[in-house]
């Protein structure tokens, strides 16, 4: 299984993103920032992680996605 940096692996990731705060996460992402979210789709796409992850740091910084981000960490903690 491929992991990242953080010791995080895909099975992680998709875990959290079917969750129920990660589908709400999702939605609020594409609701406020959807065009800067496809864009970042776009680049981890082509493989540009490194593009992707910056794309994303201001929408991610925000109060809501930190909120969310955090719920998100307890489920998978839980």
């Amino acid at each position: 299984m491929q992991k990242n940096s953080d010791n995080f692996s895909m099975q992680d990731a998709l875990r959290m993103a079917q969750s129920d705060a990660g589908q709400q996460l999702f939605a609020l992402l594409k609701a406020q920032n959807g065009d800067t979210l496809n864009r970042a789709m776009d680049q981890a796409a082509a493989g540009d992680y490194t593009q992707a992850r910056q794309t994303l740091s201001d929408i991610l910084a925000s109060p809501q996605v930190q909120a969310m981000l955090e719920q998100m960490r307890r489920q998978n903690n839980g």
